[in-house]
């Protein structure tokens, strides 16, 4: 699939493809990234012996499609001068100067209003639900020049499915599991998105952006090992509050034993190995999801 989207975006009409590029189509993991954590919560709100709403599952994946995609536009209007300077970024659209930042805005524009439209296609509750999370959406790009902690951030941003996906099927947010999911999740960005920012540390300290990468420094290993079990904690508190029986914990322990192997074999001075590690947390979303259909089954 990662290679068919590559593919995809290569194949496109040329006045296209800097448009499918600033969305990231061509790099589907960070729309997995923001799309599982609407499928765990789809799939805990089914109902006993049921499987999750494929209607539902569906129209997250649309709109994980379309927010990612406007993500980064927004993160890449804000960041256009420091992409230029950084060797992975200097191809993005708006820093290669491709396409206008007026271009991109209209472009943005566009799909935040698709993004609505999966969104009016919920209840009430998950209509609000959903549109409070935009400022998240619109400062998270702003952080890392204030915070060594943006990571956090794109955490309480790329998780908002976990709320989001409970409320579409129930109506409302079960607190007792949405907010360990919720955390869970984020405790898991925290793990990705820190191998992520190690890609790019010495750029980052060249142009005076920050990151948890710079923050942790050596340490990050240790660092990573406690949010991965405030993640696999907070799983089994989740699935204590909605009954969830065995295949979900030991999806829950495969997820574990996943992220030990990222954690305990990463080389945070190999860009490369920091990018595989970061592809492979696909696995960990979808463990996680078979074992909730499962266990619910």
């Amino acid at each position: 699939r990662g290679f068919s989207a590559a593919e995809l975006v290569r194949a496109a009409p040329a006045p296209l493809q800097p448009y499918l590029r600033l969305m990231r189509l061509h790099q589907p993991a960070g729309t997995w990234l923001l799309y599982l954590p609407c499928t765990w919560s789809i799939g805990l709100a089914a109902a006993p012996g049921c499987l999750p709403d494929w209607r539902m599952l569906s129209l997250f994946g649309v709109g994980a499609v379309l927010m990612r995609g406007a993500g980064c536009t927004i993160n890449d209007m804000w960041d256009r001068d420091y992409d230029r300077q950084v060797a992975r970024t200097a191809s993005r659209p708006l820093a290669a100067g491709d396409i206008s930042t007026f271009q991109s805005l209209v472009f943005l524009g566009g799909q935040l209003s698709l993004a609505l439209c999966v969104l009016l296609c919920l209840n009430y509750y998950s209509i609000i639900l959903g549109a409070a999370s935009l400022s998240l959406v619109i400062t998270y790009p702003l952080m890392k020049r204030i915070t060594y902690w943006p990571q956090l951030v794109l955490g309480l941003t790329f998780n908002w499915g976990a709320l989001l996906g409970w409320s579409a099927i129930k109506g409302s947010c079960e607190w007792s599991v949405c907010l360990p999911l919720y955390f869970a999740g984020v405790m898991w960005t925290l793990v990705y998105d820190t191998i992520y920012a190690h890609q790019d540390k010495r750029d980052d300290i060249m142009i005076g952006v920050k990151s948890t990468a710079l923050q942790f420094k050596e340490d990050t290993k240790q660092w990573l090992s406690g949010f991965s079990l405030a993640m696999l904690l907070s799983l089994c508190v989740a699935g204590m509050n909605c009954n969830q029986t065995f295949p979900y914990y030991s999806a829950v322990a495969a997820v574990g034993a996943h992220l030990a192997h990222q954690i305990y074999t990463l080389d945070i001075d190999k860009p490369e190995d920091c990018w595989k590690k970061f592809a492979s947390n696909r696995t960990v979303g979808i463990l996680l999801f078979v074992g909730i259909v499962l266990g619910n089954l």
